[in-house]
């Protein structure tokens, strides 16, 4: 694995969303376009086959209907035990075992992990820096089905409810899955706590590969904390924002790469641009460091430095789960494009 290592359409949420944006409009063509019954076919529908951008213009973003062929889409909801509370949390992820956990491995056919710290430089691509962090991104750290501890990078996003996380839908939380936000290694208490994550929501035709790869992004909800805080109270959030067509000159990406690649074991950050994924609704940027354990880096326009906060129109994360193979797979990264899906899928996680 490449990157690791509905009912609430009032005004509210428009509010919540942020109605500056755009999003009032973005909401209505949703409903409007996924009005029917749900537990219909929920075959991606209108994504471009590769090779072949949908519509003949490759510059055009995808129209705003994209799952369910113009029904209601399933969504899969994972729930975590009621006895996973933020105290379980805490007591199960000692410093320790957080510092030990690494990303699963790569998917058959999918990229290979590197084994250095930074990949040489092309003279005209931006290398990422190491940084404390920021309150909104993370570490998401689960258990998979073999009991090998892994991680994946998340981010807070405005909701109603403020307990709400973006990530990759291939980062799969499994059990005992938990957010640390603005995660330092090795330290005996967290900057920011550490939240029991009690739901992920995802499409079930999500994936890695093909058109299932342009579905590549969840949601999950925290539980409050020992102070009945939510993790927005504390971080702030960045605003879900529809992507605004695939070519941006300043798109700021903020992850966690594994220590086995980036011995540092620190987040790093990166200012790029980005363009169209060739036949994908996907977005590239080309910067070196984003190695195993960044899937799911929040892809961030209007970057406030003051809040350390901006509007995500993108997660790492994508066709074979975020970049290509070979030997430089840290330099090129991917992102799905952000429309009607993810919004459904946004206003079903805020309904809990």
């Amino acid at each position: 694995m490449r990157r690791h290592g509905r009912k609430h359409r009032g005004k509210a949420v428009v509010a919540a969303l942020g109605a500056g944006l755009g999003l009032a409009a973005w909401l209505t063509t949703a409903t409007v376009g996924h009005a029917g019954t749900a537990g219909s076919d929920n075959r991606p529908r209108g994504h471009a086959a590769p090779g072949a951008p949908e519509g003949g213009d490759p510059s055009a973003p995808p129209g705003p209907s994209a799952t369910g062929d113009g029904h209601t889409p399933r969504i899969t909801i994972t729930s975590a035990a009621a006895s996973w509370t933020t105290e379980a949390a805490a007591d199960f992820w000692t410093p320790a075992k957080m510092a030990a956990a690494f990303p699963r491995r790569t998917a058959p056919g999918g990229p290979e992990v590197m084994t250095s710290s930074v990949t040489p430089a092309a003279a005209s691509v931006p290398t990422a820096r190491h940084i404390d962090g920021i309150p909104s991104v993370g570490v998401l750290f689960s258990v998979d089905k073999d009991a090998r501890a892994h991680y994946c990078t998340a981010s807070v996003v405005t909701s109603p409810r403020r307990n709400l996380l973006l990530t990759a839908g291939h980062c799969n939380p499994g059990t005992h899955a938990a957010f640390v936000p603005k995660y330092r290694s090795g330290a005996t208490t967290q900057p920011y706590g550490l939240w029991a994550i009690t739901k992920s929501f995802t499409y079930p035709g999500h994936g890695t590969t093909g058109d299932a790869s342009d579905l590549d992004f969840a949601f999950a909800t925290v539980a409050p904390d020992r102070r009945g805080r939510s993790v927005e109270s504390l971080t702030g959030g960045n605003t879900l924002t529809p992507t605004p067509g695939y070519t941006h000159d300043n798109v700021t990406v903020i992850g966690y790469p594994s220590v086995r690649n980036d011995p540092q074991d620190r987040a790093v950050r990166c200012e790029t641009s980005t363009r169209r994924l060739d036949g994908y609704r996907q977005l590239r940027m080309e910067c070196n460091g984003f190695h195993g354990g960044t899937s799911g880096s929040p892809w961030l326009t209007h970057f406030d430095e003051r809040t350390g906060t901006g509007r995500v129109i993108g997660n790492i994360g994508g066709l074979n789960g975020g970049g290509p193979s070979g030997p430089h797979a840290d330099r090129t990264s991917y992102s799905p494009y952000y429309g009607a899906d993810i919004l459904m899928l946004y206003l079903r996680a805020i309904s809990g």
